[in-house]
Protein backbone atom coordinates (compact mmCIF):
# COMPACT_ATOMS: atom_id res chain seq x y z
CA UNK A 1 0.00 0.00 0.00
CA UNK A 2 1.46 3.12 -0.91
CA UNK A 3 -1.03 5.70 0.39
CA UNK A 4 -0.89 5.84 4.47
CA UNK A 5 -4.17 6.33 4.54
CA UNK A 6 -6.89 4.16 2.36
CA UNK A 7 -10.53 4.64 3.34
CA UNK A 8 -13.67 3.02 2.08
CA UNK A 9 -17.32 4.28 3.17
CA UNK A 10 -20.42 2.10 3.10
CA UNK A 11 -18.38 -0.30 0.23
CA UNK A 12 -21.22 -3.14 -1.19
CA UNK A 13 -19.46 -4.68 -3.94
CA UNK A 14 -17.40 -7.81 -2.89
CA UNK A 15 -14.25 -8.58 -4.55
CA UNK A 16 -14.40 -12.15 -6.92
CA UNK A 17 -10.29 -12.34 -6.00
CA UNK A 18 -10.18 -11.49 -2.62
CA UNK A 19 -7.88 -14.56 -0.70
CA UNK A 20 -6.78 -14.58 2.75
CA UNK A 21 -4.23 -11.82 3.25
CA UNK A 22 -2.38 -10.00 5.40
CA UNK A 23 -0.94 -6.36 5.07
CA UNK A 24 1.54 -3.72 7.37
CA UNK A 25 -1.08 -1.57 7.31
CA UNK A 26 -3.22 -1.51 10.60
CA UNK A 27 -7.21 -1.83 9.69
CA UNK A 28 -10.43 -0.69 11.46
CA UNK A 29 -13.19 -2.71 9.69
CA UNK A 30 -17.09 -1.48 10.75
CA UNK A 31 -19.64 -3.95 9.93
CA UNK A 32 -22.79 -2.22 8.51
CA UNK A 33 -25.51 -4.91 6.63
CA UNK A 34 -25.63 -7.94 5.27
CA UNK A 35 -24.30 -11.61 5.72
CA UNK A 36 -20.75 -12.32 6.54
CA UNK A 37 -18.50 -14.87 8.30
CA UNK A 38 -15.05 -13.19 8.99
CA UNK A 39 -11.79 -15.26 9.49
CA UNK A 40 -8.91 -13.81 11.20
CA UNK A 41 -5.83 -15.83 12.30
CA UNK A 42 -7.70 -18.74 13.97
CA UNK A 43 -10.64 -17.22 15.18
CA UNK A 44 -13.88 -17.05 13.12
CA UNK A 45 -16.84 -14.49 13.85
CA UNK A 46 -20.22 -14.48 12.58
CA UNK A 47 -20.77 -10.46 12.34
CA UNK A 48 -23.65 -8.58 13.13
CA UNK A 49 -24.49 -4.91 12.48
CA UNK A 50 -22.59 -2.40 14.42
CA UNK A 51 -19.61 -4.70 14.40
CA UNK A 52 -15.89 -3.54 14.82
CA UNK A 53 -12.79 -5.60 13.78
CA UNK A 54 -9.58 -4.52 14.51
CA UNK A 55 -6.58 -5.71 12.54
CA UNK A 56 -2.79 -5.13 12.99
CA UNK A 57 -2.77 -6.08 9.52
CA UNK A 58 -0.39 -9.43 9.62
CA UNK A 59 -2.85 -11.59 10.94
CA UNK A 60 -4.13 -13.70 8.39
CA UNK A 61 -7.85 -12.55 7.37
CA UNK A 62 -10.39 -12.84 4.91
CA UNK A 63 -14.07 -12.28 4.89
CA UNK A 64 -16.75 -15.06 3.85
CA UNK A 65 -19.65 -13.89 2.04
CA UNK A 66 -22.37 -16.01 0.87
CA UNK A 67 -22.97 -15.63 -2.83
CA UNK A 68 -25.65 -12.99 -3.54
CA UNK A 69 -25.45 -11.71 -0.16
CA UNK A 70 -25.67 -8.23 0.70
CA UNK A 71 -22.69 -7.39 2.08
CA UNK A 72 -21.63 -3.44 3.53
CA UNK A 73 -18.90 -2.16 5.32
CA UNK A 74 -16.38 0.79 5.66
CA UNK A 75 -13.05 0.39 6.46
CA UNK A 76 -9.75 2.14 7.18
CA UNK A 77 -6.21 1.14 6.46
CA UNK A 78 -3.45 3.27 7.78
CA UNK A 79 0.41 3.34 8.22
CA UNK A 80 1.03 3.59 12.31
CA UNK A 81 4.24 5.11 11.25
CA UNK A 82 1.78 8.26 9.69
CA UNK A 83 -0.28 8.94 12.95
CA UNK A 84 2.32 7.88 15.39
CA UNK A 85 4.11 11.23 15.70
CA UNK A 86 0.49 13.42 16.07
CA UNK A 87 -0.43 10.74 18.99
CA UNK A 88 2.96 11.10 20.41
CA UNK A 89 2.73 14.66 20.56
CA UNK A 90 -1.01 14.70 22.51
CA UNK A 91 0.21 11.78 24.60
CA UNK A 92 -1.62 9.32 22.61
CA UNK A 93 0.59 6.21 21.77
CA UNK A 94 -1.69 4.49 23.95
CA UNK A 95 -4.55 4.14 21.20
CA UNK A 96 -2.38 1.74 19.10
CA UNK A 97 -2.21 -0.31 21.86
CA UNK A 98 -5.04 -2.86 20.78
CA UNK A 99 -3.22 -3.30 17.43
CA UNK A 100 0.36 -3.66 19.24
CA UNK A 101 -0.74 -6.15 21.95
CA UNK A 102 -3.92 -7.44 20.84
CA UNK A 103 -3.40 -7.68 16.92
CA UNK A 104 -6.81 -8.19 16.35
CA UNK A 105 -10.38 -8.06 17.94
CA UNK A 106 -13.93 -7.83 18.00
CA UNK A 107 -16.01 -5.13 19.36
CA UNK A 108 -19.87 -6.11 19.02
CA UNK A 109 -21.52 -2.14 19.50
CA UNK A 110 -25.16 -3.14 18.76
CA UNK A 111 -25.30 0.20 16.52
CA UNK A 112 -24.80 2.01 19.51
CA UNK A 113 -24.51 5.70 19.49
CA UNK A 114 -20.43 5.78 19.46
CA UNK A 115 -20.62 3.21 16.57
CA UNK A 116 -22.51 5.74 14.49
CA UNK A 117 -20.46 8.69 15.77
CA UNK A 118 -17.48 6.11 14.04
CA UNK A 119 -19.55 5.87 11.40
CA UNK A 120 -19.52 9.45 10.92
CA UNK A 121 -16.45 10.25 11.41
CA UNK A 122 -15.40 7.69 8.14
CA UNK A 123 -18.01 8.85 6.06
CA UNK A 124 -15.79 12.15 6.52
CA UNK A 125 -12.31 11.16 5.65
CA UNK A 126 -13.57 9.40 2.71
CA UNK A 127 -14.93 12.69 0.92
CA UNK A 128 -12.02 14.62 1.76
CA UNK A 129 -10.06 11.58 1.02
CA UNK A 130 -12.39 11.89 -2.57
CA UNK A 131 -12.14 15.67 -3.11
CA UNK A 132 -8.50 16.78 -2.30
CA UNK A 133 -5.19 16.76 -3.60
CA UNK A 134 -2.38 14.37 -2.38
CA UNK A 135 -0.29 17.34 -1.85
CA UNK A 136 -3.03 19.26 0.33
CA UNK A 137 -1.27 19.58 3.58
CA UNK A 138 -4.54 21.12 5.21
CA UNK A 139 -6.23 17.80 3.82
CA UNK A 140 -3.33 15.66 5.70
CA UNK A 141 -4.05 17.30 8.96
CA UNK A 142 -7.97 17.06 9.09
CA UNK A 143 -7.28 13.79 8.43
CA UNK A 144 -4.74 13.16 11.06
CA UNK A 145 -7.51 15.29 13.36
CA UNK A 146 -10.33 12.93 12.29
CA UNK A 147 -8.16 9.49 13.04
CA UNK A 148 -7.14 10.62 16.25
CA UNK A 149 -11.01 10.74 16.65
CA UNK A 150 -11.41 7.45 14.90
CA UNK A 151 -8.65 5.86 17.42
CA UNK A 152 -10.10 7.48 20.44
CA UNK A 153 -13.73 6.45 19.57
CA UNK A 154 -12.37 2.91 18.81
CA UNK A 155 -10.62 3.04 22.49
CA UNK A 156 -13.64 3.88 24.05
CA UNK A 157 -15.88 1.37 22.97
CA UNK A 158 -13.59 -1.60 23.61
CA UNK A 159 -13.31 -0.37 27.38
CA UNK A 160 -17.31 -0.75 27.53
CA UNK A 161 -18.28 -3.49 29.91
CA UNK A 162 -21.78 -3.66 27.87
CA UNK A 163 -20.31 -5.22 24.43
CA UNK A 164 -19.03 -8.04 25.41
CA UNK A 165 -19.56 -11.04 23.40
CA UNK A 166 -20.83 -14.00 24.38
CA UNK A 167 -17.85 -16.80 24.12
CA UNK A 168 -20.87 -19.86 23.23
CA UNK A 169 -20.03 -20.91 19.46
CA UNK A 170 -21.69 -23.51 16.67
CA UNK A 171 -19.47 -26.42 17.24
CA UNK A 172 -19.00 -26.49 13.11
CA UNK A 173 -16.80 -23.03 13.71
CA UNK A 174 -15.11 -24.76 16.75
CA UNK A 175 -14.20 -27.19 14.84
CA UNK A 176 -13.11 -24.95 12.25
CA UNK A 177 -11.11 -22.77 14.66
CA UNK A 178 -9.23 -25.57 15.84
CA UNK A 179 -8.04 -26.35 12.34
CA UNK A 180 -6.68 -23.04 11.75
CA UNK A 181 -5.33 -22.87 14.81
CA UNK A 182 -3.32 -25.98 13.85
CA UNK A 183 -1.91 -25.07 10.81
CA UNK A 184 -0.69 -21.57 12.28
CA UNK A 185 1.54 -23.56 14.88
CA UNK A 186 2.55 -26.17 12.16
CA UNK A 187 2.79 -24.76 8.52
CA UNK A 188 6.93 -24.23 8.53
CA UNK A 189 5.99 -28.47 8.71
CA UNK A 190 4.93 -30.96 5.81
CA UNK A 191 1.26 -30.42 6.08
CA UNK A 192 -1.49 -32.35 4.24
CA UNK A 193 -5.19 -33.15 4.95
CA UNK A 194 -4.45 -36.55 6.10
CA UNK A 195 -1.86 -35.29 8.44
CA UNK A 196 -4.20 -32.81 9.93
CA UNK A 197 -7.15 -35.35 10.45
CA UNK A 198 -4.92 -37.74 12.08
CA UNK A 199 -3.44 -35.52 14.97
CA UNK A 200 -6.91 -33.45 15.31
CA UNK A 201 -8.59 -36.99 15.52
CA UNK A 202 -11.25 -35.70 12.81
CA UNK A 203 -12.01 -37.73 9.49
CA UNK A 204 -10.37 -36.81 6.44
CA UNK A 205 -13.70 -35.58 4.76
CA UNK A 206 -15.36 -33.75 7.70
CA UNK A 207 -12.34 -32.17 8.38
CA UNK A 208 -11.66 -30.81 4.62
CA UNK A 209 -16.09 -29.96 4.28
CA UNK A 210 -16.09 -28.19 7.43
CA UNK A 211 -12.93 -26.18 6.86
CA UNK A 212 -14.30 -25.33 3.49
CA UNK A 213 -18.12 -24.67 4.30
CA UNK A 214 -17.37 -22.07 7.37
CA UNK A 215 -14.04 -20.41 5.71
CA UNK A 216 -14.78 -20.93 1.57
CA UNK A 217 -11.31 -21.82 1.00
CA UNK A 218 -9.67 -25.30 1.14
CA UNK A 219 -7.36 -26.38 3.84
CA UNK A 220 -4.76 -26.48 1.54
CA UNK A 221 -5.36 -22.63 0.80
CA UNK A 222 -5.26 -21.52 4.18
CA UNK A 223 -1.65 -23.32 4.48
CA UNK A 224 -0.39 -21.83 1.76
CA UNK A 225 -1.68 -18.46 2.39
CA UNK A 226 -0.04 -18.67 6.09
CA UNK A 227 3.15 -19.98 4.63
CA UNK A 228 2.73 -16.86 2.78
CA UNK A 229 2.37 -14.24 5.12
CA UNK A 230 5.08 -15.80 7.00
CA UNK A 231 7.57 -15.44 4.28
CA UNK A 232 6.30 -11.45 4.22
CA UNK A 233 7.24 -10.88 7.56
CA UNK A 234 10.36 -12.76 7.65
CA UNK A 235 11.34 -10.70 4.00
CA UNK A 236 10.59 -7.68 6.21
CA UNK A 237 11.71 -8.13 9.79
CA UNK A 238 15.18 -9.94 9.23
CA UNK A 239 16.72 -7.98 6.10
CA UNK A 240 19.73 -10.35 6.01
CA UNK A 241 18.13 -13.17 5.98
CA UNK A 242 18.83 -15.82 2.63
CA UNK A 243 15.77 -15.97 0.86
CA UNK A 244 16.28 -19.41 0.53
CA UNK A 245 16.22 -19.78 4.32
CA UNK A 246 13.12 -17.52 4.18
CA UNK A 247 11.67 -19.98 1.95
CA UNK A 248 12.31 -22.98 4.23
CA UNK A 249 11.52 -21.56 7.60
CA UNK A 250 8.41 -20.52 6.05
CA UNK A 251 7.77 -24.21 5.08
CA UNK A 252 8.31 -24.02 1.46
CA UNK A 253 9.76 -27.25 -0.16
CA UNK A 254 11.95 -25.61 -2.64
CA UNK A 255 13.68 -21.63 -2.98
CA UNK A 256 11.99 -22.43 -6.67
CA UNK A 257 8.87 -23.11 -5.81
CA UNK A 258 8.60 -20.86 -3.27
CA UNK A 259 9.90 -17.63 -5.93
CA UNK A 260 6.96 -18.62 -8.23
CA UNK A 261 4.66 -18.79 -5.72
CA UNK A 262 5.72 -15.67 -3.83
CA UNK A 263 5.76 -13.94 -7.27
CA UNK A 264 2.46 -15.28 -8.76
CA UNK A 265 0.32 -14.02 -5.50
CA UNK A 266 2.17 -10.98 -4.68
CA UNK A 267 3.18 -9.72 -7.65
CA UNK A 268 6.63 -9.40 -7.24
CA UNK A 269 9.61 -11.11 -6.43
CA UNK A 270 11.02 -11.88 -3.09
CA UNK A 271 13.54 -9.73 -3.77
CA UNK A 272 11.68 -7.06 -5.34
CA UNK A 273 9.28 -6.91 -2.36
CA UNK A 274 12.26 -6.68 0.14
CA UNK A 275 13.86 -3.85 -1.87
CA UNK A 276 10.22 -2.07 -1.94
CA UNK A 277 9.69 -2.22 1.50
CA UNK A 278 12.73 -1.18 2.23
CA UNK A 279 12.34 2.22 0.48
CA UNK A 280 8.38 2.63 1.93
CA UNK A 281 9.99 2.42 5.47
CA UNK A 282 12.58 4.56 4.90
CA UNK A 283 10.93 7.05 3.19
CA UNK A 284 7.65 7.34 6.25
CA UNK A 285 10.33 7.54 9.13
Amino acid sequence: MDDPLIVGYHLQHMWSDMDFHSHREYEIYLFHAGSCRYLIHNQIYDLEPGDILLMDGMALHKPNVPPNSQYVRSTLHFSPQWISGVLDKVGGLHLLNVFEKLHHCLIRTKENQESRQLERLICRMAEIKRTSNPEDINADIELKGLLLQVLTVVNRLGQLESIKISGEKAETTEHAEKIAEYIQKNYMNKLTIDSISRELNISKSYVSHIFKKITGFTIMEYVMASRLTQAKYLLEMELDKPIKDVAYNSGFESVSHFSRYFKNNVGVSPKEYRRNRQKKYSEEN
